[in-house]
């Protein structure tokens, strides 16, 4: 299948490319055209267009083209979600999504400049985000620093000094934190209509300001975060069912439990609850 999008790319116009190579279409044809030329070329080769305005594959909202090709093509993996938020970043100068969104746009500004063959660029991209890959699988929980004395350091600013830089937020984020920890005793139904309603502020001004002020993510997303972690913690400190813990944090049935707890954790979570026990047992042995 032939795909097709602008010249000169940098950011989501390599991402892309690498992920329908990688998990859509190996075989896939990439082609960089001028702008205004591709979607005509788009009709003469019958290739897909994509990463530009008034096409299926593009923006919405605050998400990139890369965020449409997984919901797109359902792929369901941690690493490719975790990837998604520093392509993100790094194509929307939205570097607080993740800390890895300046360096990777900072790369590739630099390559873009250097390396003026698109596919050249994207054969060398390709590796990068290979590599950017196996991190985000297996080593994105690992650290560089590991001496004693880089490691306090890097304690101390975070809990000091980034916390002076960090933006106040406002009162409505305030209340509606309070809003969501009384929530957390109950089965997180709280929906963005009813925030925005108790909150009395536009509901479209709140969805676009909520990830400012809650880890980077959507309302949706981060009341997914909670209920997860409010599950994890009854895995711990009950002997609740699954079916049990499902309902108590808000979820339909144990089917959206499961497909949304591995979504966010990388397993099931009996396999989780599996393991958790496993090493409980090993510790107390």
């Amino acid at each position: 299948m032939k795909w097709i999008t602008r010249e000169h790319p940098k950011i989501d116009r390599i991402a892309c490319p690498w992920l329908i190579k990688r998990f859509i279409d190996p075989d896939a044809e990439i082609i960089y055209v001028p702008f205004d030329q591709v979607i005509l070329k788009a009709k003469e080769l019958n290739a897909t267009p994509f990463d530009l305005p008034d096409v299926e594959y593009t923006h919405y909202d605050d998400q990139c083209t890369f965020d449409y090709f997984l919901k797109k093509h359902h792929l369901k993996d941690a690493a490719l979600n975790r990837i998604a938020l520093i392509v993100r970043g790094a194509d929307t100068d939205r570097h607080d999504f993740a800390p890895q969104a300046s360096g990777l746009s900072a790369i590739f500004m630099g390559l873009s400049q250097n390396i003026k063959d698109d596919h050249e660029l994207l054969e060398l991209g390709m590796k990068i985000y290979d590599g950017l890959y196996t991190w985000a699988k297996y080593l994105y929980q690992e650290k560089h620093t590991q001496a004693p004395a880089e490691q306090l350091l890097l304690e101390v600013y975070h809990k000091y000094l980034k916390q002076a830089n960090i933006k106040k937020a406002p009162e409505w984020a305030n209340e509606l934190k309070e809003m969501i920890q009384d929530q957390v005793d109950t089965n997180m139904s709280l929906s963005l209509q009813q925030v925005s309603e108790e909150l009395e502020i536009n509901p479209a001004y709140l969805s676009r300001e909520f990830s400012k002020y809650f880890e980077n993510l959507t309302f949706g997303d981060y009341i997914r975060k909670m209920r997860i972690e409010k599950a994890i913690h009854f895995m711990q400190a009950t002997n609740y069912s699954l079916t049990e813990i499902a309902y108590l944090t808000g979820f339909s049935d144990q089917s959206h439990f499961n497909r949304i707890f591995k979504k966010q954790m990388g397993e099931n979570p009996s396999a989780y609850k599996k393991a958790m026990q496993k090493s409980k047992k090993d510790t107390n042995s």
